[in-house]
């Protein structure tokens, strides 16, 4: 569409053209007709005339109406032509009529963009009046302000737009002087929402407040943050939030008149006294007021010095004070000299000194100078003594009073901050303490290590890392408010144990730090660590019961094991450990060989952990034998990882590791998939279906659903549970009886069987072993190995046989070596067994050809 010409378009409404038309017509069929023709179209010509005649009375009203309207007023097609304007419009654009009706409305906009109808149809479409504010233009290209209401219409079926503009110059010009009434006014104005968010702000507002800014509200709301201020009326009674008069206002809806209020800006240490009225604004149609006009003036200086201002310095705990030089004479308030706690003959600035510290009283003097020289402000947080022993804390802010040319009067005010100061002082010291054993907590000590590993001449100390032995098992036991009692008493016996020769902390959970210096005694944490082991001789009294705990020590010394707080304390800790897995209950010096234990390990679990996903474990299987025939009846899957960067790891090496770390989980399912899946391809080769032991860690029990697990291996290859050994140590015993039992009892219904491997090194939880329903015992290798020659492993595998016949169990020996060993256990009751007697653990093939070999296949199982 092109609105870039003029049309040749008709008024709107005139229709008298056409009229006048049609009735010359009948006039020439009139003269041609025959008498009843003639008749019925004189009857015609009298019908129309008269309609004419409506016509030209109807467009009369609504010519007299369109041009009564004194606001210019365009009739718009729907692509937006001017059809009619009226005489308001004509004498508003400036421009004759024909140079108007024709033309785009753009003509009279120029700044409309080019989809400017799309919104005004939308809005037309629902029904609504569309609203805009634009700049109209007039024929000289002179522009002015114009509010344009748009409303649709129907016009011989074509939609149409009536659009009327009201001139704003007007409303303009009054905006004009009340913004030039609130920039000239000596009185603050500002404008609250009922979020009390200032809108606005006059430059007076600027001014007695103390904000820099533009007149809009957001320096004011920063500043005007309620925790920064402390409001009171005219007496010195704090205000609460719903006492201010702007609340009041808004909560009463009426004007609230010259109100005196007191206000103190903590952050800037200022006191300001207004008087203050609130006019509520109310919007259209609403019952509260949406806004509230706050106008104050500044009464300060009126206030400075009368009774009303003591008071609320008093209740506000601010006090002032003056110098004048020229006089040496100190001025303080009452409310000052009830601060600082001096009595009437304090007149000079030096009384004032006297009483603070020394180092304040230096940080005074220095601002003192510096406001005389430079005429500048201070502020000072300053520290004394009352004349009563009590010390006192104090803001004390300082100006040169305005129009002191010499700086002779130097004038501000007093604040006590006596509780603030305290109460931080307690919050320092509770941030540096242990709540519950009252002694450093782990970030006070870490800054006290580092202050003293940086101190010259303080540089050797020593770090004992304590860590208890068999909390856990008493907090999980008892809960964790016996678990609390222990630690406080073991608080106590460590501090007892190292009096004032060392500092004491609490490093987390059962875990405590011991500081000492050993620049004097190098073996000073050798004795202490003596002493604290000593104290963990008696039990521990918790209700009825004793429980013994003691402590395990690691012991590091600066620089030789760490010249960082972090590296010694994790030297120590290394130490610590160290000691635990040895003996527990004693004390462990750091030494490098310790660091390189403890990188080999990391070295390891490191690597472990990606083991798996490198395809780096195999099975070999050992033969069980009958020690009777020598016939292979079942074999034991066993576990052998070779690393390209470590080698040939031992097992017992790395599963205890794998266990550590919790790499056992998913290591123990790969083993017992991969030997099912084993078992299966023997038996699809015709060996049979034998029996295989697989070893099952007690992390297996605890962290997963074992008997699903076996389920759906079994499942997977197509094999019964009678294929499927399951050794597991006898830890698994009392990790978790109840689920335990439902676990055992789930596995032995597939039909697997279920050994305790290793009996009689470990728990030896008998209780425990007659509740389970378990197959067999396997005989440890450490007491197979001294039979027959060693009487007491020989009686112990007695005792292991007698326990496994009371109980139905059959018993399986590791470990057999020797043909000594083999008569000696056939002689105790044991008929199978396993050992380097018959053969190693052997790679699939090769068992297979053993097999093969040596024997027919297995009977089924």
């Amino acid at each position: 569409m092109n609105n870039s010409g003029p049309r040749d378009v008709p008024a709107f409404g005139e229709d008298s053209a056409a009229t006048d038309d049609a009735l010359a017509a009948l006039h020439a069929a009139l003269a041609a007709a025959t008498p009843p023709q003639a008749g019925v179209l004189r009857q015609a010509m009298d019908a129309l005339a008269e309609a004419r005649q409506r016509m030209t009375e109807a467009q009369d009203r609504y010519a007299a109406l369109f041009n009564a309207v004194p606001d210019p007023v365009s009739i718009l097609s729907a692509e937006g032509v001017v059809l009619d304007v009226n005489r308001a419009g004509i004498l508003a654009y400036d421009r004759p009529r024909d140079a108007i009706v024709g033309q785009p409305i753009e003509l009279l906009n120029p700044d409309l963009p080019s989809d400017h109808l799309q919104p005004v149809w939308e809005a037309l479409n629902r029904g609504d009046t569309y609203v805009i504010e634009v700049t109209n233009m007039r024929g000289d290209g002179s522009r002015f302000p114009v509010e344009v209401h748009s409303a649709g219409f129907q016009d011989h079926g074509e939609p149409c737009i009536v659009a009327v503009a009201r001139d704003l110059s007007g409303r303009w010009r009054a905006e004009s002087r009340y913004r030039l009434l609130m920039e000239s006014i000596d009185k603050g104005v500002i404008l609250f929402d009922r979020d009390l968010r200032v809108l606005s702000a006059n430059p007076a507002a600027h001014r007695i407040l103390g904000v820099n800014g533009n007149g809009h509200g957001s320096g004011f709301n920063a500043l005007l943050d309620p925790e920064a201020w402390l409001i009171v009326d005219e007496n010195g009674n704090t205000l609460t939030p719903a006492q201010w008069p702007t609340n009041r206002c808004f909560q009463a809806g009426r004007v609230i008149r010259s109100t005196i209020i007191g206000l103190y800006h903590r952050p800037r240490g200022r006191m300001l006294w207004l008087s203050t009225t609130n006019v509520p604004v109310f919007g259209t149609g609403c019952d509260q007021a949406d806004h509230v006009y706050s106008m104050f003036s500044d009464i300060t200086e009126l206030k400075r010095n009368n009774t009303l201002f003591a008071r609320a310095q008093s209740l506000a705990h601010i006090g002032g004070w003056e110098w004048d030089r020229g006089l040496q004479r100190l001025y303080l308030t009452d409310e000052a000299r009830r601060i600082v706690g001096q009595p009437l003959d304090m007149n000079d600035m030096p009384d004032l000194l006297d009483c603070l510290r020394s180092d304040d009283r230096v940080a005074l003097q220095q601002a003192l100078a510096d406001t005389i020289e430079h005429r500048s402000s201070f502020g000072l947080e300053l520290q004394g003594q009352r004349r009563d022993g009590h010390s006192f804390w104090i803001r004390m802010i300082g100006e040169v009073s305005t129009g002191d040319v010499d700086a002779a009067r130097i004038a501000g005010t007093v604040q006590d901050i006596t509780e603030r100061k305290q109460a931080e002082e307690t919050l320092r010291v509770q941030a540096r303490t242990d709540p519950l054993t009252g002694i450093m907590n782990r970030d006070a000590v870490l800054n006290d290590l580092g202050v003293r590993m940086g101190s010259p001449g303080h540089d050797r100390v020593a770090v004992l890392y304590i860590d208890l032995d068999r909390f856990k098992v008493v907090n999980d036991l008892l809960g964790h408010n016996a678990g609390d009692e222990l630690l406080i008493e073991a608080t106590r016996r460590i501090a007892t144990a190292i009096g004032t020769e060392g500092l004491l902390a609490r490093f987390g959970g059962d875990e405590f730090l011991v500081i000492c210096d050993v620049h004097d005694q190098p073996d000073q944490a050798e004795q202490l660590a003596e002493r604290i082991t000593a104290a963990f001789s008696s039990p521990f009294q918790l209700g009825s019961d004793e429980f013994p705990v003691t402590a395990s020590i690691g012991i590091a010394v600066a620089p030789r094991d760490g010249d960082r707080p972090q590296q010694l304390i994790q030297n120590a800790d290394t130490a610590m450990y160290e000691c635990k897995r040895r003996t527990r209950n004693g004390w462990q010096v750091f030494s490098p060989e310790l660091a390189q234990r403890q990188n080999d390990r990391l070295q390891i679990e490191s690597r472990l952990h990606k083991a798996l996903d490198g395809d780096e474990f195999r099975l070999v299987y050992q033969p069980q034998i009958s020690l009777r025939s020598g016939a292979t009846i079942g074999c034991e899957a066993l576990m052998r990882w070779h690393n390209t960067q470590l080698g040939q790891m031992r097992p017992d090496l790395f599963i205890r590791h794998a266990e550590h770390t919790g790499d056992i989980v998913r290591i123990g399912q790969w083993a017992l998939r991969e030997a099912c899946r084993q078992v299966r391809q023997w038996q699809d080769d015709g060996l049979g279906t034998l029996r295989v032991a697989v070893n099952v860690s007690w992390r297996q029990f605890v962290g997963e659903d074992l008997a699903r697990w076996v389920r759906q291996v079994l499942d997977e290859f197509g094999l019964p549970g009678t294929a499927l050994e399951l050794e597991f140590t006898e830890r698994v015993l009392i990790e978790d009886a109840p689920d335990t039992l439902r676990t055992f009892a789930r596995l032995r219904e597939m039909g697997v069987m279920l050994t305790i491997d290793d009996f009689g090194e470990g728990y030896s939880a008998l209780n425990y072993l007659r509740r389970l329903p378990i197959h067999g015992l396997k005989l440890s290798q450490l007491f197979v190995e001294g039979i027959p020659r060693n009487r007491s492993d020989v009686a112990v595998c007695e005792a292991v046989c007698a326990i496994a016949r009371s109980l139905g169990l059959g018993v399986v020996a590791e470990g057999v070596e020797t043909e000594a060993q083999r008569q000696c256990l056939l002689g105790l009751g044991v008929t199978v067994g396993q050992g380097f007697l018959f053969a190693p653990g052997l790679p699939p093939d090769e068992f297979e050809r053993r097999l093969r070999g040596r024997q027919p296949p297995p009977p089924p199982l």
